[in-house]
């Protein structure tokens, strides 16, 4: 487990200070509009689903769009696609807080403009998070994703309640050009900010092969699949909650928009609080032991809050809930990271996005339609109860420990020399590596090539085989295919320290002089018109 970094220490970084800085003033923005939009709906709908659906609108394109962001994180300019992203969600709350001024504002275009601000969001994160690998260390990571956390519920402890005191004062409008103007510093600090040049000595993935790596990676990997499928479960049932509040607030708790905003500065004093223990409790418990606690401790919050009571009570249970919830996602987020090499971590993370906001926007929809027909209370019981089921599951599917696993690109590959030009497009090429196993050795090179097959297509391997000859057994034959030449350079210098004990192991094993033979060849599939006429011609 990585040793605890002081966040002072991450503070001396000024680029990580400057952009932590910077993003407060976005993250207070974006609570006071959300906190705005929620309570509009409230007075442009009497609809429960439609309230509900002001958060679904927010993370439904964070579900949609996170992969396809993940691949710009991934091979593009990661500032310049931040930029991009701001300078789209600054236009359209600026359209939004226009609209609203004038009164033109219904609830389905509200719920679009939230969609939009949404879409900027989800362009937005995958190469906000990957970029905090390019500014801190490997061990600094952790520290670093729970000061990000830290500084969004800093300003969620203010945010809310300042929201709900300019809903009140002023009105949703007003709300709206506050986040309008926070998306300035953002954008100043990425411009101010020089970014760490990029390796361009491979040509660009093409868009379709770069969907198809993250889609491949995140498949033939384990434990990313678990930290996925747990991050879903938590988004599908704590989003209950945050969905449900504003009506929670306006109907069980009698309150006004300020009671709503007061609320969630509870919850975000909760988060913040989470935040601030969080490497601590990595020092004293396994990752599984918190994501269980965390399931648990807002499982309980939710049903406490079903019960009804006095806004004190709902503060207390709304404390514990911020706190499950930065607890249970930092860790999702960290584990995805310090799992993941740097290569393909933006599309890591976008697909761990998509799962877990995905939660969130089928949660959205479901307590919404729940609450209509059963009311909110009920809804709330019943995400409780998924999300006890969600700590039971981690009995099964625990999540993995990060510690130990060094996903430094291993650079031991040298592209090899051909006696013909080859270009990066060249292709399709084929491979085979050859290996002498003595009849005693078989069952533990069976098994580590199980291993070396996830990890080949893992890596962008295809129609992996392995080869066995008839009539000399102890010769065996790895066998795969990539489209290009380009592609199999890519292919190998994808390799991870972590990788190497598999490869020495098969070094190990084979029983040949020098190293096993390797066999690059580029196919040909079919013979040229003009040389088969050749051919007959010479009766050949």
């Amino acid at each position: 487990m990585p040793d605890r970094i002081s966040p002072l220490v991450l503070f001396r970084n000024q680029t990580f200070r400057s952009l932590w800085v910077a993003a407060l003033a976005s993250n207070f923005g974006g609570l006071v509009q959300a906190v705005g939009a929620a309570w509009l709906m409230t007075s442009l709908s009497s609809s429960q689903s439609m309230v509900a659906l002001v958060q679904g609108s927010v993370t439904l394109p964070i579900m949609v769009f996170s992969l396809l962001a993940g691949v710009f994180a991934d091979n593009f300019d990661r500032r310049r696609v931040m930029l991009i992203a701001q300078a789209f969600m600054f236009v359209v709350s600026v359209a939004l807080t226009f609209i609203a001024f004038e009164g033109w504002l219904t609830p389905w275009s509200l719920l679009g403009f939230t969609f939009l601000i949404g879409c900027g969001t989800a362009l937005h994160n995958p190469s906000w998070q990957a970029t905090m690998g390019d500014i801190v260390s490997r061990e600094e990571l952790p520290t670093a994703v729970s000061l990000n956390s830290m500084g969004f519920n800093l300003m969620r402890c203010v945010g809310p309640a300042a929201g709900g005191a300019i809903v009140a004062i002023a009105g949703a409008a007003a709300a709206f050009a506050v986040n309008a103007f926070s998306y300035v510093a953002i954008i100043f600090a990425l411009l101010r900010w020089k970014a760490p040049a990029r390796d361009t000595h491979l040509p660009r993935e093409p868009m379709g092969s770069a969907f198809a790596a993250g889609l491949r990676y995140v498949a033939m990997s384990p434990n990313l699949l678990r930290v996925i499928l747990r991050g879903f479960w938590f988004g599908l049932s704590a989003i209950a909650l945050l969905a449900l509040l504003p009506v929670l607030v306006r109907e069980t708790l009698q309150g006004t928009a300020f009671v709503y905003g007061v609320l969630l500065g509870c919850f975000g004093t909760g988060a913040v609080v989470g935040a601030l223990g969080n490497a601590r409790l990595r020092e004293r418990f396994r990752n599984e032991i918190i994501a269980r606690g965390s399931f648990v401790g807002f499982g309980i919050s939710c049903g406490v809050l079903a019960l009804g009571g006095s806004t004190a009570v709902a503060a207390v249970a709304l404390l514990m809930t911020g706190a499950c919830w930065v607890l249970a996602l930092s860790m999702f987020n960290v584990t995805i990271q310090l799992s993941t090499p740097r290569w393909v971590v933006g599309r890591a993370l976008a697909l761990y996005q998509t799962g877990t906001f995905g939660g969130m926007a089928a949660g959205s929809l479901i307590w919404g339609g729940l609450a209509e027909r059963s009311g909110a209370p009920t809804a709330l019981v019943i995400a409780a109860i998924l999300l006890i089921i969600g700590a039971l599951i981690g009995i099964k599917l625990p999540l993995p420990e990060f510690a130990g696993l060094d996903l430094a690109p291993l650079n031991r590959f040298k592209e090899p020399d051909t006696q013909f030009h080859l270009n990066y497009r060249s292709g399709p090429v084929m491979v085979m590596v050859d290996y002498e196993i003595a009849q005693a050795d078989v069952p533990a090179f069976l098994a580590a090539m199980r291993q070396r097959r996830r990890i080949r297509i893992r890596d962008g391997a295809q129609q992996w085989v392995l080869l066995r000859d008839l009539e000399f057994p102890d010769h065996w034959s790895e066998s795969y295919h990539v489209p290009t030449w380009g592609e199999y350079v890519r292919h190998n210098e994808r390799r991870t320290n972590a990788d190497a004990a598999l490869s020495d192991q098969l070094r190990g094993l084979h029983r040949g002089d020098g190293p096993p033979q390797v066999h690059r060849m580029i196919e040909r599939q079919t013979v040229p018109l003009r040389d088969d006429l050749a051919l007959k011609e010479q009766n050949i």
